[in-house]
Formats: structure tokens, sequence, C-alpha cells
């Protein structure tokens, strides 16, 4: 379709822009300029109108809508390098749609650049960081709308709770995911790639499956441009669980990030936040309970990130739902693992929209009653009002397993508790690594030492391996745990330990050899490594506030349950209370700047780590 179709309304979903029945009530709405009409229509906001002339407004565009369009625009990683462009096609589908854009920018972090460094710990507070400046520019400068576009990690989350906090009609169009690149030498030829491959082949060649020829090919080749890590992972994941919450258009999360139809979606949205506006349609009428089962449901369905469960409560908390790490594991229980996605399957994003996206996957599940169709979406109508007009997933696909042949025949994330957890801890579980694991604790407060530990043999079959203070507050920020899961890959050990942590792991989880990650225990087809140990994250409370897992000595035995979803150490309540005595908090490590203000205001990981709760 042409430009003019789209902006006009006639791509899609706003071809039926017109009053209807729910329309009616327009005019009890108030005006659509709400909010604006504080600095536009006040005689004594002269100074305020005056820069507002300078930005280039004419006398009408003051009596219109003001929406502020927040880009994650900068330079230095693909998943964000495209967003400003984005940005302005939003402004120019905002202002045909007889509204006025302006542009922002806010932050962001790429996880994959600071991975495994110190670096790491400014991750999830730009999360909040994220959240607290578009709450900042939305409020100060009265815009009546948003409409953010995010590309990495810990944008999606943050942006959502930025509009749940506004609570003014707002939209997500996602950056959208990266296609996939393609080796050139050797062995390596025609392969096809993505950021898992470039973690990855340090193993490789470690195997001697590769050479460093073909490692260094792999690493040029794997992100051919702009756009979100390819596989099921943390951006993907959170993307998609936004889409089925109804807070972007539909095949926002699967339409990749150089498809001229991001584009589209970007033109698009201008009408489309105009009938929020008009209709006065909130993130509070469309983030219901049951939207936020609908999008747990998605998260299980494709094998998602374990980050996601800190992220859906974080973003419930900010518009007022009730969400706890247990309606995860209700989810988990009645909802099958069906996606071939990678890290622990074959496919990416981009082969996921080839097929019929993640509406073809929504639809597919409301013809199986595993949705509500009654919620509000961000189009103005139901999501079953969209989904009737869009067509299921292709004939033949392998990518979406059938209800009769599931990956798994219930979710991939297991909530654990017990008396080294009594709030919860995260875990990914096939089933493959077993359902148990006793062993006995190997316990690590600086992650470095585990280096020293293995090279002197400290580390055998059967142990435990525990890593601490590296909650929230002891991380700080949850750094994922790359360093340790990755030397006890290389030590070999893969499938004869367990690790346990206060802290989190990547949304690749599984990805790389030399990257266990967290819970997954999944094995890694991909270079030769089989593990099988179990890795739990988000262990809750934190070493640093005094939580059991800071009471844990070396020798002690543990136990990990998926059966009775237990994590267990066997020490008398007694002797951890005489323990918890002699216990002592460690210095924080930050106590000025960004990350002392987070460690003094940050919640643990089992109420999503939020940092505006009194």
């Amino acid at each position: 379709r042409s430009t003019d179709d789209v902006t006009n309304g006639s791509f899609g979903f706003f071809h039926s822009h017109k009053i209807t029945p729910r329309d009616r009530d327009i005019q009890a709405k108030g005006p659509i300029n709400k909010y604006s009409r504080t600095i536009t229509q006040t005689p004594t906001a002269g100074a305020a109108q005056a820069q507002l002339y300078a930005t280039g407004l004419t006398d009408d565009d003051f009596a219109k809508a003001q929406v502020g369009i927040t880009s994650f625009g900068y330079d230095g990683n693909p998943c964000n390098m495209h967003i400003n462009d984005l940005a302005a096609k939003v402004k120019e589908g905002v202002n045909k749609a007889g509204l006025v854009g302006y542009q922002f920018n806010t932050i962001g972090v790429s996880d994959a650049i600071p991975m495994g460094s110190a670096g790491m710990s400014f991750s999830l507070p730009s999360r909040d960081v994220i959240a607290d400046s578009i709450e900042t520019v939305m409020s100060a400068l009265w815009y009546d709308a948003n409409i953010s576009i995010p590309g990495c990690d810990k944008n999606m989350p943050g942006c959502l709770m930025a509009m749940g906090r506004l609570n003014r009609p707002s939209i997500v169009i996602y950056g959208g995911t990266m296609k996939k690149g393609k080796g050139t030498l050797g062995r390596c030829a025609d392969r096809e790639l993505d950021i898992g491959n470039a973690l990855e082949c340090n193993g490789e060649l470690i195997s001697g499956k590769i050479n460093e020829e073909e490692r260094r090919d792999i690493i040029r080749h794997a992100c051919p441009g702009a756009g979100a890590c390819g596989g099921m992972f943390t951006a993907n994941t959170m993307s998609s669980a936004i889409e089925a919450l109804g807070m972007s258009l539909p095949y926002s999360s699967s339409i990749p990030a150089v498809d001229p139809l991001k584009t589209q979606e970007c033109l698009r949205a201008g009408v489309a936040i105009r009938t929020l506006l008009e209709r006065d349609i909130k993130p509070s009428d469309i983030m219901t309970r049951k939207a936020f089962e609908n999008a747990l449901t998605v998260i299980m369905v494709l094998g998602g990130s374990t980050n996601a469960v800190l992220h859906m409560i974080a973003v419930a908390k900010s518009v007022g739902v009730p969400l706890t790490i247990d309606d995860f594991q209700t989810v988990a229980d009645k909802t099958p693992f069906l996606a071939n996605l990678r890290p622990s399957g074959k496919y990416v994003m981009e082969d996921l929209q080839t097929v019929g996206g993640t509406p073809a996957v929504l639809k597919y599940l409301l013809e199986n009653g595993m949705i509500h169709g009654d919620c509000m979406t961000v189009t103005g109508k139901t999501m079953a009002e969209n989904l009737a007009e869009l067509p299921g997933l292709t004939e033949g696909q392998d990518i979406i397993h059938p209800l009769s042949n599931p990956v798994k025949k219930t979710g991939h994330l297991t909530i654990l508790k017990g008396n080294l957890a009594p709030e919860g801890a995260v875990a990914k579980i096939t089933g493959k690594e077993g359902l148990a694991f006793k062993g006995t604790a190997r316990v690590f407060d600086d992650e470095e030492k585990i280096f020293e530990a293995l090279e002197h043999g400290a580390i055998k079959k059967g142990d435990v391996v525990v890593v601490r203070y590296k909650g929230p507050k002891g991380g700080p920020g949850m750094p994922e745990m790359l360093k340790p899961t990755a030397a006890i890959m290389g030590a070999g050990l893969g499938k004869d330990v367990a690790l346990i942590t206060d802290g989190r792991f990547s949304g690749a989880s599984h990805v790389s050899a030399f990257k266990i990650i967290i819970v997954t225990i999944i094995p890694c087809p991909y270079i030769g490594f089989d593990f099988k140990g179990f890795i739990i994250g988000h262990i809750c409370p934190e070493a640093q506030v005094g939580g059991p897992i800071a009471l844990v000595n070396d020798g002690d035995q543990i136990t990990i349950d998926a059966n009775t979803r237990e994590l267990t150490v066997h020490v008398s309540d007694k002797e951890l209370a005489e323990r918890k005595q002699k216990w002592s908090a460690p210095p924080l490590k930050y106590t000025k700047g960004i990350m002392a203000r987070y460690c003094m205001t940050v919640k643990s990981a089992s109420e999503g780590a939020v940092t505006d709760e009194l």
C-alpha cells in the first residue's frame, strides 16, 4: 500500500475508523488536548506559548493534542541505532493525523556490550531511569499521549512502566528484531548466524569445530545490521508480551527492524493514537489482569526469557494490577511450551514473521481458548476483533508446535521456594536435566574466585555453586552471570554441578557453551556440550539484605527439587538463626551517584526490582 493509504487510515486495522456505538461517548470524554491545553489555552502561559511558536507551531496547532514521541535512538548498538529514523516516521504520521508530535529521547543500555563486566550493573537500573525520564518529560511538558519506540532489553519494560504511571493514551512501537547473518568462510560459508553464534563460537573453537579465521568470520557477520537480537531473548520476549498485552499494534513484535513494514507501522501509529485520544482509551483500560494473563501465556508458549518475570511484575505495579511470581507458576502449569525458537530451538523472530508472526500465534491460542479475546488493545478494538481480520499460522510450518505435540507439556519457567528462597527463585526447566539435584555447597561472594577454585580442583561433580551478593542491592543491579557459567562449562562440569544465585542471567540463556545461562537448564547442541546441571537465579531475599543465601556455608547440603518446587539448604532453623545473629551486611559497592541511589530505593526481584515504592 502507498504511504497515503497508510497514514489516511486505510491500512489493515484502521480502515474502519468511523463512529461506532463504542465511539458515541467521545464528546463526554472532554477535549483530546486535555493535558496540553494547560499550556496552549491558558492566557497566563504566555512564555510557554512563545516557546511553542519558536518550535514552529501555527495558530491552528495550539488547539491540537500533543503527542510525546519517545525515541530510544543512539549510535552505540544495533538495537537502537535506527530508532531516530523510525521516530521521524512516527512524527510524520502523528502530524498527518491532525496532531502535534514532539520527539524527545531517553537512554538505553545494550546488554551484549557490557556483558561480563562491571558495566552490567547499570543495565537493570537503566529500566527505571527510562521510566523516570519519560514520566518526567511527559508530565513537565503536558503532552496528551505518548508513543515510545524501544529497541533493546530494558527499553521495553521501562517505557511501559512510564505509560502505566502516566495513564495517558499510549502506544509502544518495537524497534524490531535483527535479520539473520550469514557466514562467508570455510565451514561457516552460507551458515545462518545470529548473536547466539557469536556467543558460542569461542566454545566451537576450543572444541575444534572451527578455526580462528572461522571464529572471526562468525563475529563479523552474526549481526548484519539494525535490530535487537533475533532469538526469543529478552527483547523479543518483552516485545511479544507487549503485543499480547495489547499495547502495540499487531505484528509490531515480529516485523524485522529493516523491513518496510516497520516504517508503515510507524506511519499508521498517528491514526491509532488519535483513536485512543478520541475514545480516551488509556493504559489502565488495556493493561488489565486479563491482559497480563494473555502476556504470561505468550511468554510460556514462546519459551521467553526469565527476565520477563521481574519486568512484568514491575509493569503491573505501574498500572495497579496485582501480579506476583506465583501467577507465573499458575500460568506455567496450564500452558505448554510450543516454540522452536532460539535459544533452545532452531529459528529466530524473523522466521516467525514469515509464517504469520506474533498475531498468528495469538490467533492459534485464541482459537484454542488459551487467551482472553475481550481485552482492549491500542487499535481501539479487542484482541479477538484484531485477530479475526488476520491469517493464522502458515500450513506446514514447524516453528510453533501443535498443542498435540508440544516441546514441553507445561511452561518452561518454574518458581522455586523453600528455606533458601522464601520469597522465590526462578528457573527454566525442561525436564531434560532431570527433576532433582542434591549436592554440596561451594560458596562464592566474589565470582572471580570461581576461576581459582576451578583451577585448583575445588569444584567437583555433585557440587552446588552458590554465587551471592549479586542481587538488586548487592550486585548491584543484578548483573548477569556470564563468567561463572562460562567457567563451569569450560571446565567440563556442565552436566554435574548446579549453580544458584541471587543475580540473574541473560535472556539468551542456553546459547553459549561458555554461557550456560540461568536457569536454562537446556542442553546445548550447538557446541558439543550437553549442560544438564540446574542453574537457579533471582533468589529472594538476596544476600545483601540477609536472605538465607547469605547464611549458606561451604559443605552445606542443598537440594533442588522441581517436583516439589523447593530449594532447600539442609540446615536447621536454629542453626540458621544463629548464623543470622553473627552475620552483618557488607558495605554497598557504591556510595554516590546513580547506583548508590538505586541501592537505597530498589525492591527485591520478587517484587519486580522497582524503585518507586516507599
